[in-house]
């Protein structure tokens, strides 16, 4: 049997250990054994830049490279809390980063990838700072600062979103409906595989051309969440403990 895994919002930090163990644990179980992992975003809680080479991020780096040099693919997908992933990054993990709204073909079946915050339109006030830190001039600007500043920014900038958020009604940070089918129906897909809103479950979506899924990726908290693509029963969502 051949299968593709799919992991998103893990959110590693540096005082949760545990995840960035249980994220070390999974590789170690998978490597050269699945075809390939997907990281479909925010990975970390934030990341400031390629350069910033602490011990943790290493840790994770050197996980990620054990894994790809046990011969499985390995893929990353920017959120938004570590939109500014570079390069440098993936090619230390022995992987590649991909485009928002990459399609892969799971052994037959097409899926659309998503980190998934571009669908929840409704949140207007975050899709105008997305369209900003998503731009290469911003991006270029904020990697100039120094280390340290860059970090006080990322914890202004966590704090902030944390109050927003926490005023927000529970449907504009969820995804918009119309948007699903409109991703889902232009990629000409029936499935669709994302993270961001840590909502796990899995959706029917009325397509134009038929019955749909949305598959929702979990974030990591006293449990981790998988979704595995097999080449013999296809996909399915998994949870697991973390201790």
């Amino acid at each position: 049997m051949s299968y593709t895994l799919f992991i998103s919002d893990l959110h590693l930090d540096p005082a949760r250990p545990e995840h960035l163990e249980a994220l070390g644990e999974l590789l170690e179980a998978h490597a050269g054994k699945a075809d390939a992992l997907y990281v479909l975003g925010d990975l970390f809680e934030a990341w400031i830049g390629d350069d910033d080479d602490t011990p943790f991020n290493q840790e994770a780096i050197s996980a990620f490279r054990s894994f790809s040099d046990n011969g499985s693919q390995l893929y990353f997908m920017h959120g938004n809390r570590d939109f500014m992933l570079g390069d440098d990054f993936a090619a230390a993990c022995g992987g590649t980063l991909l485009e928002e709204g990459t399609v892969v073909d799971l052994y037959g079946t097409r899926a659309l990838l998503m980190h998934g915050d571009s669908l929840c339109t409704l949140d207007t006030a975050y899709q105008q700072f997305r369209t900003m830190a998503r731009n290469p001039q911003w991006q270029q600007g904020m990697l100039a600062k120094p280390l340290e500043e860059r970090r006080m920014i990322a914890q202004g900038m966590r704090m902030q979103s944390q109050g927003n958020n926490a005023n927000k009604a529970e449907n504009i940070m969820d995804v918009t409906p119309e948007e699903v089918v409109r991703v889902m129906e232009e990629a000409s897909v029936k499935h669709l595989i994302h993270g961001h809103t840590h909502r796990p479950n899995i959706h029917d979506v009325a397509l134009a051309d038929g019955q749909g899924k949305r598959w929702v990726l979990g974030d990591w908290g006293k449990l981790g969440w998988q979704i595995v693509a097999d080449s013999e029963k296809g996909l399915r969502l998994e949870s697991f403990e973390i201790n």
